[in-house]
């Protein structure tokens, strides 16, 4: 099979991008369109106890005011779609006038323009009856509670003697690590414009998923799914967080059909901040215990996580520990607890960002405590095995990983005491850590068309988040097809197209490139039975398999010089496209095969001695994830995961005020992520890999292991500069002085 990768494909959709022709939600222009703001609570408990909007409602160019005294009644208060994960979510659809969280939307404004729709928002006057809010996530802690699944896993799980584990190793270490709330801050805000023709509703939507907007759309309204049409060519950012449907969807749909005509509703940064989902905080235990070699015993990983009053959502934290290492002893279990917060959601890697900072950890201070090298401990606890369901791995190159990582970050050169390196007049300091991330796969189908002038359109209801996924299946296409690249257009981002999954999970290259090889493959045996069939055709004759079709012409591959382009063939029967339509799906391969992609992070920091001040100076990921089918996109990829490990462990937090429930750091001003000044030399490694269990074309999914293990591997470094072990994230410099 031909190696797309070595194609180094540019992005297709760049010149777009950087010449401001790329369409996001927002920029799309419906005639008559109104504008939509919405109006949140400032309380974190109680219920609304009145609203005037009669200032509001004279003032010029406003539509209407919706709140829970004038909404539209919805089937089953708007909830039918509820706990259909990942698309369904429970949401604040001024059904009722309970308050959960501050920030919550209790309010509508529609006007002509957005100045007219924001002035009079503020002009409404909001009586709240308050109640206590839990939002001491410490002290709710003693009403913690365990979850019926976790990723449709036991919350729980024991593998081993624990006890005999502990009394047979040398070494323990028991130590609580935590990590704060986050929030997702895409450049692209979360927004939606809604257009009712009739019965049948169309949404604009910034998303990562069309087809789940439309399910969850389409029950909450109680009409049919095919009334419901969802597009999204490009989204601006969405790390999981527009994986779900927020109440600004509905919403906007629900004012679009009171009005009569269309509205935009673009969500305020600010707002951002309670009602579209966030990492949630996690208080995380790990007990690590190993012989004198190094060898694991046992390990034990206990997360306590915060949830919202609305439903259930967990941070699976613990859920890496379980198959990471070849160590016969696991215990795992997570807990959460509810608090007066937005429903908590995915973020790049969820669980195994935050997961990773505790148990890499633990790790690196058993290393520590042993002494014995980090990288030594990985590699003498790695294992063919995920013992967690006692199934081999479908692939596995993590020692390789940490090998060829090592020798190139010039590790073996690091002094592991503790202060006893410098450079340019600071404390210098190297830390590793694991990375891994689940390699999944859904169905997805694909249809594939070769037009009268020989070009070809591919199809699919997928998603670019700005990930490559043009791209990729562009070069998927043209290498099933035989076409170059600049001959294929590759749609997305409609729910007119074939299905296809969730652009999350690190599924869609897994998922997606499977369907679009099918259909594409397809689409050419029958441009090739055409050929053979047409007695103008030169290949007229040929036995089907003797014929190869590439760069755009077809030609027997017994004689080369006997061939014709893709172009000509074409034309000659009566300009008839071709077209195919496949889908692909996993079998059963899941049940013989635990699916992970692997891969070590290194990290090198500069701290102020005096100032405590920390800078990332140098990162090295190495990784094994299947078949790199884009070299320059996977390296972006990588690389943009690891550079968000920087804000996992040096800047981010979203500041809870425990008076009020609101996020006090909710903008950018406020809410820290690494910029440019903050990011050293980051640089990407990439095994020769081939998973032939995944997929047939062998590839993984790359978005999120980037930023697992990223976190631990610069607190690690940072305690190997300082001596300090901070294992509560942020790493601040209070923290350090």
């Amino acid at each position: 099979m031909p190696d797309v990768a070595r194609h180094h494909v540019d992005r297709i959709d760049g010149v777009l991008k950087v010449t401001g022709r790329a369409h996001y939600t927002a920029d799309h222009r419906l005639p008559n369109v109104l504008q939509a703001i919405i109006v949140t609570s400032t309380i974190a408990a109680g219920e609304v106890a009145s609203i005037d909007t009669g200032t509001a409602e004279r003032m010029p160019g406003v539509r209407l005011v919706m709140t829970p005294f004038n909404a539209p009644r919805l089937p089953k208060n708007g909830k039918a779609a509820a706990g259909q994960m990942p698309a369904g979510r429970m949401l604040n659809l001024l059904q009722d006038t309970s308050v959960h969280y501050n920030n919550q939307p209790i309010a509508l404004v529609v006007a002509d323009t957005l100045d007219q729709a924001r002035e009079a928002a503020r002009h409404l006057r909001i009586a709240y009856r308050r109640q206590p809010a839990t939002l001491d996530f410490a002290k709710a802690k003693a009403r913690a509670y365990e979850p019926r699944k976790v990723k449709n896993e036991s919350a729980d799980t024991a593998r081993g003697d624990l006890d005999a584990a502990m009394r047979e190793a040398t070494t323990t270490i028991d130590a609580t690590y935590t990590t704060p709330m986050q929030h997702h801050n895409a450049m692209e805000p979360h927004a939606t414009i809604a257009a009712w023709d009739g019965d049948t509703l169309t949404l604009y939507d910034a998303t990562q998923y069309v087809a789940g907007v439309r399910k969850a759309v389409a029950k909450t309204f109680g009409i049919p799914a095919d009334k419901v049409r969802v597009i999204c060519p490009f989204v601006g950012g969405g790390f999981g967080g527009k994986g779900s449907v927020w109440s600004h969807v509905v919403l906007a749909a629900m004012a679009a059909r009171a009005v009569g005509r269309p509205v935009k509703l673009a969500v305020e940064r600010p707002q951002l901040f309670g009602l579209a989902g966030e990492r949630p905080p996690t208080e995380q235990r790990v007990l690590a215990a190993a012989r004198e070699d190094g060898t694991l015993t046992g390990l034990r990983h206990d997360v306590v996580t915060a949830t919202s009053y609305l439903e259930d959502w967990v941070e699976p934290a613990a859920m890496m520990t379980r198959l990471l290492y070849g160590c016969p002893t696991v215990h795992t279990s997570h807990r959460l607890v509810k608090l007066h917060i937005g429903t908590p959601t995915f973020m790049r890697a969820p669980g195994d960002a935050s997961g990773s900072f505790a148990l890499e950890s633990a790790l690196d201070e058993l290393a520590h405590a042993l002494k014995v090298d980090p990288v030594e401990l990985r590699l003498r606890n790695d294992t063919d095995t995920d013992l967690s369901q006692n199934l081999p791995f479908s692939s596995r190159r993590m020692s390789e990983c940490f090998r060829l990582g090592a020798d190139e970050f010039g590790w073996w050169q690091r002094d592991p005491t503790p202060r006893s390196m410098r450079a340019d007049g600071k404390l210098a300091g190297m830390g590793v850590a694991t990375a891994t991330y689940p390699a999944m796969r859904q169905a997805a189908t694909a249809t594939a068309i070769i037009e009268p002038d020989g070009s070809a359109c591919i199809r699919c209801a997928t998603h670019d988040l700005g990930t490559g996924t043009y791209t990729v299946m562009t070069q998927v296409a043209a290498e099933a097809l035989g076409m170059p690249p600049a001959q294929i257009r590759f749609e997305l981002g409609d729910t007119a197209f074939p299905d296809a999954p969730i652009a999350g999970g690190s599924q869609t290259v897994a998922s997606v490139a499977p369907a679009v090889q099918a259909a594409a493959s397809a689409a050419r045996q029958v441009l090739i039975d055409r050929a053979v069939a047409d007695r103008a055709s030169p290949l007229f004759g040929a036995p089907p398999e003797d014929v190869t079709v590439a760069d755009g012409w077809l030609a027997r591959a017994s004689d080369p010089a006997c061939r014709e382009s893709i172009a000509a063939t074409m034309a000659r029967n009566g300009g008839q496209r071709i077209e195919a339509t496949r889908r692909a799906e996993p079998g059963d391969e899941t049940q013989r095969h635990s699916m992970h992609s692997f891969g070590a992070i290194f990290a090198e920091v500069h701290v102020d001695p005096d100032l405590g001040e920390v800078r990332v100076h140098r990162m090295l990921g190495t990784f094994g994830v299947g078949r790199l089918l884009n070299r320059k996109t996977g390296h972006s990829q990588l690389m943009g995961g690891m550079v968000w490990g920087i804000g996992l462990a040096l800047h981010e937090a979203s500041l809870l005020d425990p008076r009020s429930g609101r996020i006090a750091n909710g903008n950018l001003a406020e809410y820290h992520v690494p910029v440019n000044a903050d990011v050293g030399q980051v640089d990407v490694m990439v095994v020769d890999e081939f998973d032939p269990h995944i997929n047939p074309l062998g590839a993984k999914g790359i978005g999120e292991i980037g930023i697992v293990g990223a976190g631990a591997a610069i607190a690690n470094a940072v305690f190997h500069a300082t001596g300090k072990r901070i294992r509560h994230l942020p790493i601040t410099p209070d923290k350090l002085l």
